[in-house]
């Protein structure tokens, strides 16, 4: 093949036509498998610079378009190290034994011209090494190979075994594992065939449409280019998943904006992928039900209506539940009545169902359901959900005890009871009939329920709340009695598993540890909680009947905090702050509550934009190298400055400066206002560099030596108050 052939570029197409697809892991599969081809043929060298990827993934076909493909790579030269020549060649030149056998295991035959023996010098010593030259990969040889590894390494959720059709004349082959039964394989680079199988198929350039709409029921591609354009005008498909998904989008919009009256449809990104997994040409209808079963929680018709139907439910302006809600239909039949029609007829008993489920829970109260809390399982090593909700309940009273004292230290009675009664009865809505049905609906229900039970507001609140957070940027408890009952929930979950063992591995976290932690974090921190970590760990842990928890205390309050400390880092690098900054705020001496650390960090990012900023954390590093030296750092009993003992000009005015800018700083640090303390500290700047250039401060007399480091020493106590600074030196 001439270099001007290879150097050429087409458009390459690859498609498998399957049947129907998972759909909640289409649009995965379909970036896995393009993905896959591309990054292959990439590091076959049979791409160019201009390349470009375009994914398509409907529910029967996977597919990919490569621009820019080239009919074969160039001849590649690697570099094989073998020895040093010392130890390859004897005294006269000739091979060892040694040598021989490596080149033996590498397939070097003499006056072979793509092999060939040199010697190069690594490190001030002469090594052998084989350059070889690899023959040009043609397109066919490397798409083979593409599409064996893209398949390979798809994220397929369960494989499926399937008998090849009758009449493969493939020798060898008689089943074939695989998402799902695969009928066609188009392999086109430009308009040429390439003449390749894989899945007991060999490639040609034939697909199939839509299964109902298609103008044609098979559909020749005649040039890759083409692909997308022949499917939508001749097969009645919208390849690509994301045109689909945004067409999708634009119709439900305009079918709300159609019906009037501000109606509004409920965002579901999951939902909206599933359903552009189930359709080929999207069609949006609007229909409706009986306006009585709005009587029910919205939450449930909701629920039922996404999750069991794939429909998707209308908001009025006042953001309640509309009796319109929109199909998303994969056939767009002249006549629409019969599809609204069918779809109407059966959403009805769903509905029905959720309403009969509705009015038999609240026969029974929360209060009459406690008991039944005793028969539920919550983990074979930690008891029944009665236990558990005894724990809950502990833990809880206490929290509120710390977050509503009055001055003289005493909780606030009416805060711990409704606390107490929250815990008491948060559970007990799973062993109602709607939760059974729904476990999604799980403290929402309960929050329902306890309205009508006559309960404080505040208690059917943080009932509905205390499962929340429930996921990333989810909203918090909305308050204090929600807060205290949802942290106990929390501490009370990672406490029982970290005392068990019971811990996150890998992507594995089936109690979902990692998002009860953030949870615990956010609620900490955003809710400006004065509460302290560690005696939450063992509030936690003394809740525990002695000999139930299998771990030490002191073991389980060591991994708990530092568990709960990776994921704050991790909260506050999601927030956008400086991992250096986050480290700096943490390592605070001062730091009592984690509810404190947003104004410590808003504090240090003004402070970093200072020009005195650098020198002062380098400084800050040093003073702290000194005074571990000399054993100073955590002492206070060298704090003690004798004027008369400051000898160098240099120390005197750092003294003058520090009585001067310490106690300003310091009554800042105490009214909250961090800023304005690192600002006034950083006045520091000049007199500190002038000591250090200036200053020994291992003077050889004794009383000078320990003069000056009291003098670092109460410097260091004063810049670190807000934050380490050293944690900011380069």
């Amino acid at each position: 093949m001439s270099t001007a052939m290879r150097t050429a570029t087409q458009t390459l197409l690859v498609e498998l036509f399957v049947e129907e697809l998972p759909p909640k892991a289409l649009s995965k599969l379909g970036e896995a498998f393009a993905n896959g081809l591309l990054h292959s043929l990439q590091s076959q060298g049979l791409t160019s610079s201009d390349t470009q990827l375009r994914s398509y993934a409907s529910p029967r076909r996977l597919a990919a378009q490569i621009t820019g493909v080239r009919y074969a790579s160039d001849a590649a030269t690697r570099i094989v190290k073998l020895m040093p020549k010392s130890v390859g060649l004897d005294a006269v030149g000739n091979r060892t034994r040694a040598l021989e056998k490596r080149l033996t295991k590498e397939g070097y035959v003499d006056g072979q011209r793509d092999m060939q023996l040199v010697d190069f010098e690594d490190k001030g010593v002469i090594q052998l090494a084989l350059r070889l030259t690899d023959s040009p990969t043609p397109i066919k040889e490397g798409l083979q190979h593409a599409l064996g590894i893209a398949i390979a390494k798809l994220p397929i959720p369960k494989v499926m075994s399937y008998q090849l059709e009758q009449g493969c004349e493939l020798p060898g082959w008689s089943s074939v594992s695989f998402v799902r039964p695969a009928h066609g394989l188009i392999a086109l680079h430009g308009s040429d065939i390439v003449a390749i199988e894989a899945l007991g198929l060999q490639a040609d350039r034939t697909t199939q449409g839509h299964r109902f709409e298609a103008r044609q029921a098979t559909i020749d591609i005649a040039h890759a280019d083409d692909y997308a354009q022949r499917l939508r005008e001749d097969g009645a498909v919208i390849a690509s998943f994301a045109e689909r998904r945004d067409e999708i989008t634009r119709q439900l919009q305009a079918a709300a904006q159609a019906i009037g009256g501000g109606v509004k449809v409920i965002e579901d990104a999951a939902l909206l992928d599933e359903v552009t997994a189930l359709v080929e040409r999207p069609t949006v209808m609007v229909c409706q039900f009986d306006q009585v079963f709005l009587s029910v929680p919205q939450e449930c018709l909701i629920l039922t209506m996404k999750a069991n139907q794939k429909y998707f439910p209308l908001l009025d302006a006042q953001g309640k539940l509309s009796h319109h809600f929109l199909l998303v239909s994969n056939i767009n039949p002249a006549d629409r009545s019969a599809v609204i029609g069918g779809n109407e007829r059966v959403v009805r008993p769903r509905l029905a169902d959720a309403r009969f489920f509705f009015d038999q829970d609240r026969k029974k109260t929360l209060e009459s359901r406690v008991a039944g809390l005793d028969k539920v399982v919550y983990h074979n090593k930690l008891g029944t959900q009665a236990a558990r909700m005894q724990r809950v309940c502990s833990i809880a009273a206490a929290i509120a005890g710390s977050i509503d004292a009055t001055p003289d230290a005493t909780p606030s009675a009416t805060l711990v009871a409704q606390v107490t009664q929250a815990a008491r009865l948060a559970k007990t809505d799973l062993l109602t009939d709607m939760v059974g049905e729904f476990p999604e609906l799980q403290g929402i229900m309960g929050g329902y329920y306890a309205r009508h039970d006559g309960l404080p507001e505040a208690v059917a609140v943080a009932i509905e709340d205390h499962y929340k957070p429930r996921f990333a940027g989810d909203a918090l408890p909305r308050n204090r009695v929600a807060l205290a009952v949802a942290l106990a929930d929390k501490l009370e979950t990672l406490v029982g598993m970290f005392g068990i063992g019971n811990l996150p591995s890998g992507d594995k976290d089936p109690f979902a540890l990692r998002r009860h932690a953030l949870g615990v974090d956010r609620m900490l921190v955003e809710s400006d909680l004065p509460l302290q970590i560690l005696p939450l760990i063992d509030r936690g842990i003394e809740a525990f009947a002695p000999g139930l928890l299998s771990l030490p205390a002191e073991k389980i309050r060591d991994e708990l905090s530092q568990f709960l400390l990776d994921r704050l880092r991790g909260y506050f690098r999601d927030q956008g702050y400086a991992v250096q900054n986050i480290e700096a705020a943490l390592a605070a001496g001062t730091l009592q509550h984690w509810a404190d650390i947003p104004r410590r960090l808003a504090a240090l990012k003004v402070f970093a934009g200072l020009a005195e900023a650098p020198a002062l954390a380098a400084a800050n590093k040093r003073i702290g190298n000194i005074l571990k030296k000399a054993e100073l750092a955590a002492s206070g009993s060298h704090q003690h400055i004798d004027t008369r003992l400051l000898q160098e000009t240099a120390e005197q005015q750092l003294h003058a400066a520090m009585q001067t800018a310490l106690p300003q700083a310091d009554a800042q640090f105490a009214a909250g206002d961090y800023t304005a303390s690192l600002q006034t500290l950083a006045a520091l700047r000049a007199p500190v560099d002038s000591f250090f250039n200036d200053v020994m401060v291992n003077a050889d007399d004794v009383a000078v030596r320990n003069n000056r480091l009291a003098l670092l020493h109460v410097l260091h106590q004063s810049m670190n108050r807000v934050a380490d600074l050293s944690r900011l030196a380069a």
